[in-house]
């Protein structure tokens, strides 16, 4: 299919695919991704041509998210990504600042990775297609990024009709398409910030990783994009209408003992914070679209509230909720991994697991992600309602 068919007909069915932020944990969602095209390949008659960029009408992600959200939108198989993503993994978290360099030491403050390595991998992937390439991306695009110099987040989309896509306030359709997702994966500590000018030449942004914000886990951000009057897509609400599919990159378990909490330091607390806002900041995402919905993959979210059975904004009995939802990721914990894989994973394998930067692990969280999906993501859930 083509943008121009995705985009039009406001009123037919309409699905989104989310990917969340995560490091090379983006690894796992391949995994989950995997299955998915294959029962959507399946339920199209095995067709070897298809691809997601073909069934999903808005694909979108943070952060490394955002990097196979634009590989999908661009047509490529989920296979074809794989490749391309280990090797990519390799190449980015493998060249560290040496201490010792000198002549680069104000970008050893700044940064733990050389972003030269992610930059030309990129370019090598997109080339020179831009966010307004009609021809070359497929399907709706959402990359979310996080504009450090406004302190704003910026879901930057290719739709013809966007506020900032062509128009005096914004040039979004010329941004390179490598330079967007290099924006959203620019993690603070990791990467030095993207520079993008976003007005004709006239205008310079400074961007960092979109997992700085409420929307490392993109879902919340997609629905919005795909509603909100603001944007042009203006879909129309209702679980026949809307199909949202969101993919994890994984989730450590925390289990702290409250005395050792008490003794964190400084620097202690700066390495659990991120962790902390995404995990925090990714569960209200889940809230919020469980509470919307009649999720058949609904999670358990605490002890009070359950998976809200019961709770729904909307008259589910009447039309279903407000959207169709389907949420896919696992736990990084001994309890989940060790029946899973069958293997007994140690404190410290189980940490190589959640590390982002890990590129040592991104075969096996890979393998770990296809055998959650073998598990969780059921044909049954690609309703009838949604098909092509």
């Amino acid at each position: 299919m083509t943008l121009q068919e995705h985009l039009s007909n406001k009123t037919a069915p309409k699905r989104m695919l989310a990917l969340d932020g995560g490091g090379i944990r983006g690894a796992l969602s391949l995994g989950y991704l995997q299955r998915i095209e294959n029962i959507l390949r399946k339920q199209n008659g095995n067709d070897k041509n298809f691809r997601l960029s073909d069934y999903f009408d808005l694909i979108g992600g943070t952060s490394t998210g955002s990097i196979i959200a634009s590989c999908l939108a661009i047509g490529m198989s989920v296979d074809e990504i794989k490749n391309m993503y280990m090797d990519l993994g390799a190449q980015i978290f493998a060249k560290k600042y040496k201490w010792w360099k000198i002549f680069q030491i104000d970008d050893l403050i700044k940064a733990a990775y050389n972003e030269k390595p992610l930059e030309e991998q990129l370019q090598k992937v997109f080339g020179d297609i831009t966010l307004g390439d009609a021809d070359r991306i497929k399907t709706g695009l959402c990359i979310v990024a996080k504009r450090a110099d406004t302190n704003s987040v910026w879901p930057l989309i290719n739709h013809p009709g966007g506020r900032y896509y062509n128009s005096a306030d914004g040039m979004n359709k010329d941004i390179p398409l490598w330079k967007a997702v290099r924006a959203s994966s620019a993690a603070p500590s990791y990467f030095l910030p993207q520079i993008i000018d976003v007005g004709g030449g006239l205008s310079q942004a400074a961007f960092v990783d979109g997992g700085v914000s409420m929307h490392n886990n993109a879902s919340m951000q997609l629905l919005m994009v795909a509603t909100l009057q603001g944007f042009p897509f203006k879909w129309k609400w209702g679980a026949d209408n809307l199909l949202l599919v969101s993919v994890g990159t994984g989730m450590s378990r925390w289990k702290e003992i409250p005395e050792n909490v008490k003794k964190n330091n400084i620097l202690k607390w700066a390495q659990q914070l991120p962790d902390m806002f995404m995990q925090d900041a990714s569960w209200n995402n889940q809230i919020l679209l469980q509470w919307f919905s009649n999720s058949p993959t609904a999670w358990e979210i605490d002890g009070e509230i359950g998976k809200l059975e019961n709770d729904y904004i909307g008259n589910v009995k009447k039309d279903g909720g407000l959207l169709t939802y389907l949420r896919y990721n696992t736990w990084l914990d001994a309890d989940t991994l060790n029946p899973l894989m069958n293997k007994t994973y140690t404190q410290k394998e189980i940490d190589g697991l959640v590390e982002m930067s890990n590129a040592d692990s991104r075969f096996e969280l890979y393998d770990i992600g296809s055998k959650c999906a073998a598990k969780e993501v059921k044909d049954e859930h690609f309703a009838d309602t949604f098909k092509l």
